[in-house]
């Protein structure tokens, strides 16, 4: 059986790390695959949604597959870095939603790919950290760049300098996380917010997003200039049209993404 598991329900695409026995963690085929299954999903026309988990209750992804890379010397692991490394940010630059259903902890190169996800709801009594510099190494697919983005730099050292664990608690109220629900209630919570995304118009959330990354960071006016080319992109198509059609007529939209 595949180690990435892909299974396609209406318009999600539902993308497991089958690894139990290894934690989930992320070995050299894992990212390969990830990365094959990221490009397809991207140009896969009925998925506007992605979710990715991991198997079991224990662990949504302990990171990197250190087993695998033991004994390999530094000189010849870069095939081990560029995989991981394409793997995350290749999820962090799709155009569609993205959702880390974290059903367990997550250490290293597992907080990195969650982080490159647009939300994250992380199953009580787990627990979250990149841990790298305890282990001689740094955060190396994303961390020192995604964390601060999301906690701020302050918080973002902390958590990276120390290579310290947190509890899942304390994850939500800074920020990591968007939502901390119990195990049963995970994939119902997870539904929920898929089904808040289907009532919205595929196109206008792709171009939100972009608008929003796009312009994060840059000077005011010119993210405004960014603002404003998603936005012609939205106002001239069939959704818009359909979206204030089914306001006049008090029903329902039916969205086609374009």
């Amino acid at each position: 059986m595949s180690d990435v598991l892909v299974e396609k329900r209406g318009t999600t695409a539902w993308v497991t790390l089958h690894r139990p026995q290894a934690l989930n963690a992320l070995s050299l085929a894992v990212n390969m695959r990830l990365s094959e299954l990221e490009s397809e999903l991207e140009h896969d026309e009925e998925v506007r949604a992605i979710v990715i988990t991991g198997s079991g209750e224990k662990c949504f992804c302990a990171g990197a597959d250190l087993k695998e890379r033991k004994g390999i010397p530094a000189t010849e692991s870069a095939s081990f870095i560029n995989a991981i490394g394409s793997a995350i940010n290749d999820l962090g630059a799709m155009r569609k939603p993205t959702i880390a259903m974290m059903n367990g902890s997550a250490y290293g190169g597992g907080l990195e790919l969650a982080m490159a996800c647009d939300f994250r709801i992380a199953v009580e009594g787990s627990e979250l950290g990149l841990t790298e510099v305890r282990l001689g190494i740094m955060p190396g697919a994303g961390g020192t760049q995604r964390l601060p983005r999301l906690v701020g730099e302050a918080r973002a050292k902390e958590l990276i300098m120390l290579g310290r664990r947190i509890p899942v608690a304390r994850a939500l109220e800074i920020g990591l996380v968007h939502q901390v629900v119990p195990r049963a209630q995970l994939r119902a919570a997870v539904e929920g917010l898929l089904a808040e995304l289907a009532g919205c118009a595929p196109l206008s959330v792709i171009h939100a997003k972009s608008a929003i990354e796009r312009g994060y960071g840059l000077p005011l006016e010119r993210a405004l200039e960014i603002e404003r080319e998603c936005y012609d992109v939205t106002l001239f198509s069939h959704d818009r049209d359909e979206g204030l059609a089914a306001f006049a007529e008090g029903r329902p939209p039916r969205y086609e993404g374009r």
